[in-house]
């Protein structure tokens, strides 16, 4: 029987996310069991401190939403959220350059937030499938997984759409069995959960982990 609950990302991305809020997600955590609590970098520090003495894990988004950092700045930003506490990174690849056909910035860019978190923290690479042809979402899985990564990622959540259980068919064949493949964006229920676990997720990203725990349906859009 899979802990449907020990997969979750409880997330909260939203810009405009207040003290109090990530104070509520994680409470919603701790109460519930989840994986981690995923916040922006400038909540790390605050909700490693409410999750302290917990299994709960924090993680954080590098990059996010756009990818489009320079490797240096995705690097500091990954070594500064694990200082204050991430155990969990999810960083975005440099779209434009997968686009572009440069393989060798594109597995440099993960690399280099894969060596500032080695043995510190897990790293998720987000590949943004929405935007990405289906040769290209094989080709960033297989940079990432070069890069050493630990899990690759769907979605940002911010984009054009959100997981879609083909595409995390079309990762996890394409990073085999011992690399963790995310879903997130747009998993608003428990149907969605098992469709996305039945096409091969090992982890879920998603905002509406109480109503998927609870059985009810959520309108958020992460």
């Amino acid at each position: 029987m899979i802990n449907l609950s020990s997969m979750i990302d409880h997330t909260l991305l939203r810009p405009d996310a207040t003290k109090n809020e990530i104070t509520k997600l994680t409470d919603e955590a701790k109460k519930y069991e989840f994986a981690s609590v995923c916040v922006n970098p400038t909540w790390v520090a605050y909700a490693a401190e409410k999750l302290a003495n917990t299994n709960v894990k924090v993680c954080t988004v590098i990059g996010f939403p756009l990818g489009a950092s320079t490797t240096a700045t995705k690097a500091f930003e990954a070594a500064n959220a694990i200082e204050n506490g991430a155990t969990e990174v999810d960083m975005v690849i440099n779209i434009g350059a997968l686009k572009d056909g440069d393989h060798d910035y594109v597995e440099q860019d993960i690399k280099a937030v894969v060596d500032v978190a080695a043995g510190k923290a897990l790293v998720k690479v987000i590949i943004e499938t929405c935007i990405l042809t289906d040769e290209e979402k094989k080709v960033a899985c297989q940079l990432a997984v070069k890069a050493g990564t630990d899990f690759v990622k769907t979605s940002t959540g911010f984009s054009t759409g959100g997981a879609v259980a083909e595409d995390v068919a079309l990762m996890r064949q394409t990073v085999g069995e011992n690399i963790g493949v995310k879903a997130s964006g747009a998993i608003r229920s428990l149907e969605d959960m098992e469709k996305m676990i039945a096409a091969g997720a090992s982890r879920i990203g998603a905002s509406s982990g109480v109503k998927i725990m609870e059985g009810e349906q959520s309108t958020s859009s992460y």
